[in-house]
């Protein structure tokens, strides 16, 4: 060990795994290390970044001798860019560490009477495989240390990319992404090459300047293409010939829009989202099932593997024709109409307005009529009262945001007592709280992970509860 300048290098550490939020882990004198983009096998010298009573976090400044697993990254971006961060790790190792994950959360964290965990199940795109991806401007981009800030004009401070972690106010400007198929990365770089031969002004998120602030990329299976350009204030000259310039070069976006937002933060949930050109959703297939995405509507970003996740559910749900499912948390509807076939009734219950008449229209659209849909904030609508006047659940499907379930939903759907509930979720941390709540009457029956996000450690897991047999 040497310390130069009070920074602490340890010298030939031994990467043992991988651990929590995708980094990996060593053991330094019997101390816990935390280490980003290593690969177990590797032996490297680490920076100390933090250094902890029971743990240390660290980064590597020198490569001694790279892990025989260890693959090359096939990102230029790679390291700087927050996304991708298991580029170096081959996917069998990826989605063991995924396994490991949820049974970390769920059985040695949370110590939960749990099965044995069925295999995940593996992601057949492990590049190309989201349809959405948002973009920033940004007059502050990422700098490298080879190039010298005070040389560049204003315009080479410009960027159109991701935020860099850790950074609220750093944007990296993103030459090509393996995200997302064509023609996303041709538009981006269509739009920034513009932009900056037009003088658009980027957007100053520190001093909430400039005109261009982010954009949204929707594609379908099919080919279409929704394309969003956010605005911070309104030049109906500019934004014109921006998005005719955009249509001309790209027929084949099918779904243009723009929105004027002025607020202090991106989200565009309560802005207006208004049309320029083209039709006002894309859609997705499933099964024979039409799923209209609009600009706000939510969709399972890798909608291949959407599909298996909702088997998976499906499957759990073990329906006979016979039930009532509620389906809480249903976005725009896709679960609850997947569904539709094997219940009597289902109920959608969501949080935003424009996906419910997103759900509603494609139960139209695809003859179903069994299903029901309610817009709101689920502890609000989820009630007793609401459910003595629609019906008792036989099952509830559940898909939560990454924080879980509100104490009062747990509440409601412990005193509704459906005879099994399916779980899905993002973030079995959060799954495995409101688990434990609903064991008090809930046995967990049936646990799978589906990879939903390869090159990162993000991973959604299903669990299967039945009621107890003395209740």
């Amino acid at each position: 060990m040497s310390r130069k300048k009070q920074d602490i290098i340890i010298e030939n550490v031994l990467v043992e795994s991988v651990a929590a939020e995708g980094k990996a882990l060593a053991k330094v004198d019997g101390t816990v290390l935390f280490i980003p983009f290593a690969v177990p096998g590797d032996i490297v010298d680490v920076r100390v970044t933090k250094k902890k009573k029971n743990y240390m976090e660290g980064t590597v400044v020198r490569m001694v001798t790279p892990s025989e697993h260890r693959l090359e990254p096939f990102c230029s971006h790679f390291g700087v860019c927050g996304g991708c961060k298991w580029q170096p790790l081959p996917y069998d190792m990826q989605l063991a560490a995924k396994q490991q994950q949820v049974y970390d959360q769920l059985v040695r964290i949370g110590h939960l009477d749990v099965p044995e965990i069925s295999p995940i199940v593996p992601s057949d795109e492990t590049v190309y495989y989201r349809n959405k991806l948002e973009f920033t401007f940004s007059r502050r981009r990422w700098i490298f240390q080879d190039e010298d800030p005070e040389s560049m004009s204003d315009q080479e401070r410009c960027g159109l990319g991701f935020h860099v972690g850790r950074f609220f106010d750093k944007v990296l400007d993103i030459r090509h992404c393996y995200l997302q198929k064509d023609p996303s990365n041709r538009i981006r770089l269509f739009i920034r090459s513009y932009a900056l031969e037009h003088g658009l002004e980027f957007f100053d998120i520190r001093g909430h300047s400039g005109f261009l602030r982010n954009m949204f990329i929707r594609t379908t299976e099919a080919g279409d293409v929704m394309l969003i350009i956010c605005f911070y204030h309104e030049d109906e000259k500019a934004r014109t010939r921006l998005l005719d310039a955009v249509a001309a070069e790209f027929p084949q976006i099918t779904s243009l829009y723009y929105v004027i937002n002025g607020k202090a933060n991106d989200s565009i949930s309560d802005q207006e989202c208004i049309l320029y050109k083209g039709d006002v959703a894309i859609y997705e297939y499933m099964e024979g099932l039409r799923f209209k995405i609009g600009p706000k509507s939510f969709y399972q970003t890798n909608t291949r593997q959407a599909y298996k996740l909702y088997g998976v559910a499906r499957e759990y749900a073990a329906l006979t024709g016979k039930e009532t499912v509620y389906d809480l948390y249903t976005g725009t509807g896709t679960i609850a109409q997947f569904v539709s076939s094997g219940a009597a009734r289902v109920i959608g219950i969501e949080y935003v307005p424009e996906a419910i008449e997103d759900a509603k229209e494609n139960a139209v659209a695809n003859g179903i009529t069994n299903c029901e849909f309610f817009a709101g904030d689920m502890k609000d609508i989820l009630t007793g009262e609401f459910i003595s006047e629609h019906g008792k659940p036989d099952v509830i499907i559940l898909d939560p945001p990454r924080a879980g379930i509100h104490p009062d939903v747990a509440g409601v759907i412990l005193d509704a007592e459906p005879e099994r509930i399916v779980y899905v979720s993002c973030n079995p941390a959060s799954q495995a709280r409101d688990l434990a709540i609903l064991g008090s009457k809930y046995a967990i029956t049936a646990v799978r992970p589906v990879d939903m996000f390869p090159h990162t450690h993000h991973v959604e897991n299903v669990v299967k509860l039945e009621k107890k047999a003395d209740l």
